[in-house]
């Protein structure tokens, strides 16, 4: 019998491990996990960015626990000697329609209590000489390091710990009863007092087999990357961001120095026919029918059919993505950049066809569930984590408060 069961080795799930280590140093916490290595998909596919805060709306989890947890991951960073670079990164208006929008933006920023900087084009230019823009937002605090680092470390600290992992073992099904949750594996049947669900893109599926119905339905977008050829990473100096567009829920495509010297362009955000969808041809029926019988993907799919269509056309022309970043940086050209590996993002949809905004966090009697944690949640993992030991019962209590 253990105190607390993780589902999912992603840097969520180690995180609330590790967090509940550092709670309960006495507790019996296992970590299971479907895959033979940690941290196999979002956090090990995603651009590495640690955020600052800058797009959250003020007042939600995303905004405080980006804050919190941009300074929490570079502490552990420090703390740990895992290499990272806190190098900043420019948000450019390309156009004068985008210059409200980043006014709007950072004002937002203001409310968050970030220090932003208004750049003028001489300014920008100061700092990314290649890019082109009009104006642009300097943000300091934002850095870059490979999360997969980070999983192995914490990895390593619950092992000191006592803490058992378990790879290779799919959750089968999950029981919860007045005093204990059962978790059948392949290979064991684990029982618990308590149990967290951090399963990424398989979270509501978890959440399912727990008994705990809701309106919440993963959808997953890839999100396909290309790499700058070494000579012409001088291009870069950090991370470069266009001015989102608040109609639209992903952040276009941007281009990321990498922790390895590489420099990244993308993500783009095309739908997924297969939930670990990494390839245009990957494609699994189950998971396709689920979201094309899931009413909110088609409200969803035509409220933005205009820049979902831009998104389709970058996924299968390399000349539109490069026209994307020559926006950015002009000197840009299409042999410039070669693709590198994707990822799939597990973004939550309820039936009205939106998305879900925040970190979404549900309670069961001996379970909680986060089925809702895209960008920034690797950033704000560790308060994740702090977050949802705080609100899991101690081990003389016999109920999960959460909210």
């Amino acid at each position: 019998m253990y105190d607390y069961v993780i589902i999912g080795a992603g840097i969520v799930g180690l995180s609330t491990a590790y967090a509940l280590r550092n709670k309960e140093p006495h507790a019996s916490i296992a970590v299971v996990e479907k895959e033979t290595e940690i941290a196999a998909h979002q956090t090990g596919r995603n651009s590495g960015v640690i955020h600052s805060g800058v797009y959250y709306k003020p007042g939600s989890l995303k905004a405080r626990m980006a804050v919190q947890g941009r300074n929490s991951m570079v502490k552990f960073c420090e703390e740990h000697e895992i290499p990272h670079d806190v190098c900043g990164k420019v948000l450019v208006a390309t156009e004068p329609e985008e210059l409200p929008r980043m006014e709007a933006l950072y004002e937002r920023v203001g409310q968050n209590g970030l220090h932003v900087t208004r750049l003028s084009q001489e300014e920008l230019h100061d700092v990314e000489p290649h890019v082109h823009g009009l104006s642009g937002l300097k943000v300091p605090t934002t850095g870059i390091v490979d999360y997969k680092e980070v999983s192995r470390k914490l990895m390593e600290q619950l092992k000191k710990g006592g803490a058992d992992v378990f790879l290779g073992s799919p959750v089968q099904d999950i029981v919860e009863k007045k005093d204990e949750v059962i978790i059948e594996t392949p290979g064991r049947t684990i029982h618990s007092r308590y149990m967290v669900n951090c399963a990424g893109l398989f979270s509501d599926r978890m959440t399912a087999m727990s008994g705990i119905h809701t309106d919440v339905k993963i959808v997953p977008f890839r999100g396909e990357y290309f790499e700058l050829v070494p000579e012409k990473r001088h291009l870069v100096k950090g991370l470069i961001y266009p001015i989102p567009n608040p109609d639209f829920p992903f952040l276009g495509v941007h281009l990321t120095k990498m922790m390895d010297g590489g420099v990244h362009a993308g993500p783009n955000a095309v739908l997924s026919l297969k939930r670990e969808g990494y390839r245009k041809v990957d494609m699994d029926w189950k998971d396709m029918k689920e979201v094309l019988t899931f009413p909110g993907f088609w409200k969803l799919a035509g409220a933005n059919m205009k820049e979902g269509m831009k998104e389709m056309v970058r996924s299968f022309y390399k000349e539109s993505f490069v026209k994307s970043l020559q926006r950015l940086v002009p000197e840009i050209n299409a042999e410039d950049i070669v693709p590198t590996d994707a990822g799939v993002r597990a973004q939550a949809m309820l039936k009205n066809g939106k998305l879900v905004d925040d970190f979404y966090i549900i309670p069961g009697k001996r379970t909680v569930h986060v089925c809702n944690a895209p960008s920034p949640a690797a950033t704000a993992s560790l308060e994740i984590g702090k977050e949802i030991a705080e609100k899991l019962p101690g081990l003389g209590r016999e109920r999960v408060s959460i909210s």
